[in-house]
Parts: structure tokens; sequence; C-alpha cells
């Protein structure tokens, strides 16, 4: 476990929030032990927020029980993996669809800065992953629909769960900064289709970036 946080979470949520960080950070990565002594120690507060944020976790299914482990950061099987890019695409498609219709001239805007940033990180999967995560989730705001943002707000917590990041990839990296300039033009043009194909395509590819991944273990 890394070392002790010195920031104290105040609430349950502050303890959920800070668990499912460090699962999406990678710091607790899948099949990682999750006891509730440490991670108390560690956010600085009681056991019992903790035990909650758990059970709250549990039935999100990003911690499970093991046989002789305890409770654990869930793994996402092969199966698992493809059902979750398979849904990822139909809601990320929709929402560059609709950011293609509702976007205003501010937010396409900041979406083509992210953009440009993007091409001068191919040679940071790290910093690239964070800010692929930023990217997608303006492409949500833009698509000003809220019952959309709330699914893939739940669809975000279970992407948690993906170890580590496909931008490990040298190739991936330089063709997601691509894929996100088009769509982002897509996005400016208004061209909703043109938009909904190209993030359709994208996540498409970052699946198979994962599968290739997956083979490699």
């Amino acid at each position: 476990m890394p070392g002790k946080s010195t920031k104290p979470a105040s609430s349950h949520v502050d303890a959920y929030e800070r668990i499912l960080g460090a699962i999406d950070s990678g710091e607790l990565p899948p099949g990682a032990r999750l006891r509730e002594s440490q991670l108390a120690e560690r956010l600085g507060i009681s056991r019992t927020p903790v035990r909650e944020a758990l059970r709250r976790l549990e039935a999100q299914g990003l911690v499970a029980h093991e046989p002789h482990r305890g409770v654990v950061v869930a793994e996402l099987d092969y199966d698992q993996l493809g059902e979750l890019y398979a849904v990822r695409e139909v809601l990320e498609a929709t929402a560059a669809r609709l950011a293609a219709r509702h976007a205003s001239p501010e937010e396409v805007e900041v979406l083509r800065e992210m953009a440009a940033a993007h091409a001068e990180l191919v040679e940071d999967a790290a910093g690239l992953a964070e800010a692929n995560k930023r990217f997608h989730r303006q492409i949500n705001r833009s698509s000003h629909n809220r019952y959309l943002n709330s699914m893939l707000e739940n669809m975000r917590v279970n992407l948690a769960l993906l170890s580590g990041t496909t931008f490990t990839l040298p190739e991936r990296r330089r063709a997601a900064a691509e894929e996100h300039r088009a769509i982002v033009e897509a996005i400016a043009k208004g061209d909703e289709l043109e938009a909904e194909r190209l993030a359709r395509q994208h996540i498409s590819n970052g699946y198979k970036a994962r599968i290739s991944l997956a083979s490699r273990d």
C-alpha cells in the first residue's frame, strides 16, 4: 500500500470516492487485497466509513470476496471486457452525436485545445491516459443530456477495473490523438452522423488495443 494520506475523509462519500480513485489510478489494481484497517489508516478515518464504502463498491461490482483472500478489487474476465466495450461504444458514440448537435462554440474550442494538447503527449503514456479521460468527459458534458451522462458516469465506475492503459502501445497513442482531432472537427461542423461514426471507431480501436494487451499477459 502507498504511504498514509494526510488528507482526512469527512464522510462515507469521501471514503468511497478516494478508494474508487485509487482503483481508477491503478494504486489499487485488480486483485489487490482491501483490508479495512489499512484503508482506514491510509485515509485517516475510522473503519466504519471504509466498510460502507467497500459495501457500495461491492454492490457496483468493483469489489469482490475471494476464498482465503478476503475482499479484493474485482477483475474483469475476457467476456466482461467485451461486454463493457460494447456498451461503451454505444454510449460514447451517442454522446459525440449529441455534442455535434448541442455543443456551444466555447465547448468546441475547449475540445479543440484538448485534442491539440494530446498530439504533444504521444510520448507520455500516463499523461495521455489522464488527458484522454478528461477529453471523453468533456464530450459527454457537451452532449447536454443528463440521462446519458448518468449512464456514462456509471460506466466510468466500471472502467476503473481496466488494468493499465492501452497507451503503453506507441501506435495506439499516435492513433488516438488523431482520432480525437477528427471527432472534434466533426462535432465542430455539427456533423452528427460523422461524429457518431468516428466515436464508434475510436472505441472499437481502443478495444482492439485492449485485446492486444491481454494477449501478451
